[in-house]
């Protein structure tokens, strides 16, 4: 369809209202991020929890009565989790503060003269009391800046603390509403919609619905899966850290590697502390369970409970997330994976989009060949053929 020039002023003027909007809306974001993470947290839970209460719904109930259920559902859940980790958790750290001794024993004895004969560092004369009273005196102005700012730090810290516990008051009783006003969100939002650009619009939402489902649901239970794992297995093979270590190392598990890289350097670093050495067997021991647990993650949980409808490349994974944390900080690294999953989704559609545009078919051959198909014609096959001598 040839457009009017006329027209064509107008569709670039819309795309462009439509770009000057999505930069409006990231400036918002940016300037409102220290407060949008409750709100964020939120409207997450009540994404989740909306398809329970349509379910209750179904039965005769009314909504109030199945957001109560689900809520309070959710609330024992949580409860339920804290009675049974935070004691196991806080076992782990009396653990590893009495291990804090031993750990410093060790590592002035042991560990840093092993790395000072293989790099040939003399890191061991800057431990020395003398030697760092000295550095202090002679950087008197700079240790009273960094005094100076760290204890403005420490106040920041302080007032970010109280804030981090509104936001956990808050959260609950905004989740509630959402979560009991959701379908009527859905529909006003569905309202705004441009009736020319509703089908596929909708389409879009679906698609990104199921992703998002795949992602936030699959990836959260792979997480557990693999704490689970990792805990069990590093407590198994006698390692004394093996519980807090297990679980850190599956909190982190959504970007890839990192989980597992993290688990494993830490849990050698213990290992070493634990074994006041090298204590071959128990390095294998542990190498032993993030295999195992690399294996399952990437041949039964995710396959099984996540599935290939992201489609993110791990690279991908650790751009969002260092881009998010960059742009909007803890809010960014919240939204990087689900934005990212959405965008995907875009990209997808643009690309179908763009392979049925003239700009990727381009014109159609005014001189076509039919006698040669698809075979390549070539100046030899132009050429008229000699008679038969026959």
């Amino acid at each position: 369809m040839i457009l009017s020039p006329e027209a064509e002023i107008a569709q670039f003027l819309r795309r462009v209202k439509y770009v000057l909007l999505a930069l409006a809306i990231g400036w918002v974001v940016w300037l409102l991020a220290p407060i949008l993470t409750p709100f964020v947290l939120a409207l997450a839970l009540a994404w989740l929890g909306d398809p329970l209460v349509d379910r209750i719904e179904a039965t005769g109930r009314s909504r109030n009565t199945g957001v109560v259920l689900v809520f309070v559902a959710m609330i024992l859940t949580l409860v339920a989790a804290l009675l049974v980790l935070v004691p196991m958790i806080e076992r782990q750290i009396a653990t590893l503060i009495a291990a804090i001794p031993q750990a410093q024993e060790w590592l002035m004895r042991t560990g840093i003269p092993w790395f000072e004969q293989k790099t040939g560092l003399e890191i061991m004369q800057w431990l020395d009391p003398d030697r760092l009273i000295e550095w202090v005196r002679s950087h008197w102005q700079q240790a009273g800046g960094f005094a100076k700012t760290f204890f403005g730090y420490v106040s920041r810290s302080g007032f970010a603390m109280v804030t981090w516990v509104v936001n956990i008051l808050l959260l609950p009783i905004l989740a509630f509403y959402f979560l009991r006003d959701w379908d009527k969100l859905v529909e006003r939002v569905a309202s705004m919609i441009p009736r020319n650009h509703i089908g596929t619009i909708t389409k879009l939402a679906r698609e990104s619905d199921e992703v998002l489902g795949a992602f936030i649901r699959g990836q959260f239970l792979v997480m557990i899966a693999l704490g689970v794992v990792y805990a069990a297995g590093l407590s198994l093979v006698g390692l004394k850290l093996g519980l807090l270590i297990g679980l850190v190392a599956g909190l982190i598990s959504f970007i890839p590697y990192l989980g597992a890289t993290t688990g494993i350097v830490m849990a050698v670093a213990a290992a070493l502390v634990q074994a006041q050495g090298f204590d071959l067997k128990l390095l294998v021991l542990v190498a032993i369970v993030f295999t195992v647990g690399q294996l399952l993650e990437s041949y039964v949980l995710t396959p099984r409970i996540v599935g290939d409808k992201i489609g993110l490349h791990p690279v991908a994974v650790i751009f969002a997330v260092m881009a998010g944390g960059q742009l909007f900080g803890f809010l960014g690294m919240l939204l990087a994976l689900p934005v990212a999953a959405v965008s995907n989704v875009l990209l997808r559609y643009a690309h179908q989009r763009y392979r049925q545009s003239d700009l990727y078919a381009g014109e159609r051959s005014s001189i076509v060949l039919d006698s040669y198909g698809d075979k390549p014609a070539t100046l030899i096959d132009t050429l008229p053929k000699a008679p038969d001598p026959q």
